[in-house]
C-alpha cells in the first residue's frame, strides 16, 4: 500500500511539473475587467487611408451600458483602429481605415445598437487622422 501511494504521490507530481510548463503562446482571448466577458483580441493593421470621425450620440443614459456597448462595436468593426465614446459630451471619436469603411457603417453600426431607434448620430464631422 505504500508503494503505490509513493508511485501515485510521483505521478501527480510529474503531471503538475509537465502540464504547468511555461509556453511563449500569446492569448487570443482576454478578459474584460470592466464588462466580465471574454472579447478576442483582434490584430490592428495600419490603416491605408486613416480617417477621424466624430459625432454626436443622442439616447445614452448611462456609461457602462450604452457608451461601453457602443465603444465595443465600433472597436470590433474590421477598419476601425480606436474608437472612444465621451459619455458626458455624448461625442465619438472613431480613427478607422477609409478603404474598409465609410462613415456611413460607423453611424448604422452606431444607431443599430440596441433596438434600432435608442441612439441617433448628428454633427458628423471628417478629418485626416493626425
Amino acid at each position: 500500500m505504500k508503494f503505490i501511494k509513493s508511485l501515485l504521490g510521483i505521478a501527480i507530481t510529474t503531471l503538475l511539473l509537465v502540464a504547468c510548463k511555461n509556453t511563449d503562446s500569446k492569448p487570443i482571448a482576454v478578459k474584460d475587467q470592466n464588462l466580465n466577458q471574454v472579447q478576442i483580441k483582434k490584430e490592428i493593421v495600419a490603416a491605408e487611408k486613416p480617417e477621424t470621425a466624430t459625432f454626436k450620440i443622442e439616447g445614452m443614459t448611462c456609461e457602462m451600458g450604452c457608451a461601453k456597448t457602443i465603444e465595443k462595436k465600433l472597436t470590433s468593426l474590421d477598419g476601425v483602429q480606436d474608437a472612444k465614446i465621451d459619455f458626458e459630451a455624448k461625442t465619438a471619436t472613431v480613427n478607422f481605415d477609409l478603404d474598409k469603411l465609410s462613415t456611413d457603417d460607423l453611424v448604422k453600426t452606431v444607431e443599430d445598437c440596441a433596438d434600432g431607434k435608442t441612439y441617433k448620430v448628428s454633427e458628423l464631422e471628417i478629418g485626416k487622422k493626425v
